[in-house]
């Protein structure tokens, strides 16, 4: 009886192991076995991640560092020929992208905080903001609370989207929120009237507010509402990739090598309209990668 037992335990184990499914390879692994390396990009993030309307390409802050990247991972697996995907996504599908594999890399604007990083990991960060408000240059709204009876609106599956919902729901502030698309619609509805702001990150404010028709009609104010720190998303548990984006992220920090790159699209003209929206590395930004980490306090 008791071989007749074991043999029936046996027997069922071996069967669990022949169905459970095989380990998902690294990302790594499966580029040294032939595989791509998948980008993503974002529409309207200027300046980190965005399509330029002349070329249809994506462009951007973000995605040079994300290019950079991607030539150590050439170098790693040894694939000099090893191909660069593009794969657009939303503020409302970015996580899920890189969470279940269709995306190596997200080269955007997303705030490294705890709760994304129960899905996901994050690189050391490559700017650091804040979440203030995008009016039009006639308005007289110069904080959230002059926003009381108001329209206020912003990005769905975004920081400053929770900042708002709280700062409203805490200071019984009585604003309606909307939530939009992506950061374009945003700031559509500010000019025609449709909100009367649009709370996001103040970088991406300048950067959006500079490629509009009429940028003197717009104007950014306010007071920090959020600290953000924007870094490049990964998947989770793939340590060694990880541990490779993190090295060479911090080599471009320390050896400088950032700063062109920075001064690229901060400081110098931009497509599509040649903008130039002349903001240096903040105190905050430089003071931050003089010890370069991962680590956040968020």
């Amino acid at each position: 009886m008791k071989v007749q037992h074991w043999g029936i335990v046996a027997s069922l184990a071996a069967s669990c192991f022949l169905a459970a499914p095989a380990a998902q390879a690294s990302v790594l692994e499966r580029i040294a076995a032939g595989g791509k390396l998948v980008l993503a990009y974002r529409e309207s993030s200027v300046p980190f991640s965005y399509v330029d309307a002349q070329t249809g390409k994506p462009v951007g802050y973000a995605l040079d560092l994300c290019l950079r990247l991607a030539d150590v991972v050439r170098k790693k697996t040894g694939r000099k020929d090893m191909e660069v995907e593009y794969v657009l996504v939303t503020p409302a599908n970015r996580i899920a992208m890189v969470e279940e594999g269709k995306a190596d890399l997200e080269c955007g604007s997303t705030t490294n905080n705890a709760e994304r990083r129960q899905k996901v990991a994050f690189t050391i960060p490559h700017f650091i903001t804040g979440a203030r408000l995008l009016v039009k240059a006639a308005s007289t709204v110069d904080r959230v609370e002059d926003l009381q009876g108001k329209k206020l609106v912003s990005t769905k599956g975004t920081t400053p989207l929770k900042a708002a919902e709280q700062a409203n729901r805490e200071r019984l502030l009585g604003i309606t929120l909307v939530e939009a698309p992506d950061h374009a619609k945003a700031v559509e509805m500010v000019e025609k009237g449709e909100a009367d702001a649009f709370v996001m990150d103040d970088v991406l404010l300048y950067g959006l507010a500079a490629g509009r028709p009429d940028p003197k009609a717009l104007k950014v104010v306010g007071r920090f509402m959020t600290t953000e720190p924007l870094a490049i998303m990964l998947p989770k548990n793939d340590p060694e990739f990880k541990k490779l984006v993190d090295e060479e992220m911090r080599r471009l920090i320390t050896s400088r090598d950032i700063y062109p790159v920075y001064e690229k699209w901060f400081l110098k003209p931009i497509p599509p309209g040649n903008t130039v929206l002349n903001l240096p590395v903040s105190y905050l930004l430089r003071d931050f990668w003089k010890y370069p980490t991962d680590q956040v306090p968020f």
